[in-house]
């Protein structure tokens, strides 16, 4: 009967303990993880960005590298396709995480760092704007940094944006705009 009773008392203090916690389950246990916590791919299509596809595929490994809750990954269907030309780089964003890039030609003829450009385009295919500080150390300020700025690297601001951008599905640009780098055509 002593031993009943205190088994009772025991498994009474353990299910206490669950409710209490909220889990059910030991404390030690992982917490589980939530639809808006898991990862979202991206995939991109490089095949046409001619000469520019290494800094494609190393502006995708800058972002994966910082970011926790989005990975861009080459293949197909493409959410992302990326072209090169001769013009100014731009983006197209249809939608987060969906969009066509033109890795322009133009840009690197005057001097700026195809990586850079890279990074800067995906960043947009993520839901950033462009914010024309000037600043090196803002990707998003793009072209205005300037032909020595070489920074692909995306500041602690633009990263923690980018998470939340794909924690609550929301974007900083409008779809369907074509955001340009080209001074004279530049949307704000």
């Amino acid at each position: 009967m002593v031993i009943r009773n205190v088994l009772r008392v025991c498994a009474a203090l353990l299910l206490g303990l669950a409710f209490l916690t909220g889990t059910g389950v030991p404390a030690s246990a992982a917490p589980a993880t939530h639809a808006a916590d898991a990862v979202r791919t991206i995939r991109y299509d490089a095949s046409r960005a001619a000469e520019f596809r290494a800094a494609v595929d190393e502006g995708a490994r800058i972002w994966n590298a910082r970011v926790s809750n989005v990975q861009l990954v080459p293949g197909s269907p493409a959410d992302v396709v990326v072209y090169a030309d001769n013009g100014w780089p731009r983006a197209r964003v249809t939608g987060l995480g969906r969009g066509t890039i033109w890795m322009g030609r133009q840009a690197v003829w005057e001097g700026h760092y195809t990586v850079r450009i890279a990074s800067h385009e995906f960043g947009h295919i993520l839901g950033l704007p462009d914010r024309r500080t000037g600043r090196c150390t803002d990707l998003m300020s793009g072209a205005s940094a300037g032909t020595s700025c070489r920074n692909p690297d995306p500041n602690a601001a633009e990263i923690a944006e980018v998470e939340d951008n794909f924690r609550y599905g929301r974007t900083g640009v409008t779809p369907g705009i074509t955001l340009t780098e080209a001074p004279a055509l530049a949307r704000h």
